[in-house]
């Protein structure tokens, strides 16, 4: 049942391939429905973001840190979750997914079509091992979303596109956002889909302000 609210805005902050963008993506739409939320998508291209706050790039962490990643962690999220989960870290996920995050800004930022694109590529991607590089397996998913496939995945590859992909990830490093995803609630940030209850609690009820300096707003 949506509440009577006023209408919030989240800033949604991603990458097309994250295991907790995707863990989180059914939660997240379930939540801006019930609370009547503008979502504004920004896929961003991850890696160069992460690096810009100090983080490692994640070929560079330990082989520990991995397992614990790509195993118990997304393993236990799933299960809370209640959301399907490959059991392997995806075979091609360090391809170039710079196209299927095309896909999505080509739709635009808001709106429910964006909203099923984005969470069908992460499904894809997390449920079906599905290669975010493969032109054929984008387009499938976009004709099997009701869209013109052809036209779609044309804009998506186009200067325009991919130059608003570059943007969103410069417009991420400057506003320090840590990693995919990242959910800005009318100004204040939240990192990581574990951070959704408290993100629920903020729209009907807003937290203390505090001395905290916001970078994300500067």
């Amino acid at each position: 049942m949506a509440h009577n609210l006023i209408m919030h805005v989240i800033e949604y902050i991603y990458s097309a391939h994250s295991a907790f963008a995707y863990l989180g993506s059914k939660r997240l739409l379930q939540i801006c429905a019930d609370y009547r939320v503008k979502l504004i998508h920004k896929p961003v291209i991850l890696s160069p973001v992460v690096e810009s706050q100090g983080s490692l790039p994640f070929g560079a962490r330990t082989q520990s840190h991995v397992d614990y990643f790509f195993g118990r962690e997304i393993e236990r999220w799933a299960e809370y979750r209640n959301v399907p989960v490959i059991n392997f870290r995806p075979t091609r996920h360090d391809a170039d997914y710079s196209v299927a995050s095309g896909i999505i800004l080509a739709l635009g930022d808001t709106g429910s079509q964006v909203d099923n694109m984005a969470h069908n590529i992460l499904k894809a991607h997390w449920c079906d091992d599905a290669d975010l590089s493969d032109l054929e397996t984008l387009e499938r998913l976009a004709s099997d979303l009701g869209h013109d496939a052809g036209s779609l995945m044309k804009q998506a590859q186009s200067d325009e596109i991919q130059e608003q992909l570059r943007e969103n990830s410069d417009w991420a490093k400057k506003r320090n956002v840590f990693g995919s995803p990242t959910y800005i609630v009318n100004g204040d940030p939240f990192y990581g889909q574990d951070h959704l209850e408290i993100l629920e609690h903020a729209l009907h009820k807003p937290f203390a302000s505090t001395t905290w300096v916001n970078p994300l707003v500067n």
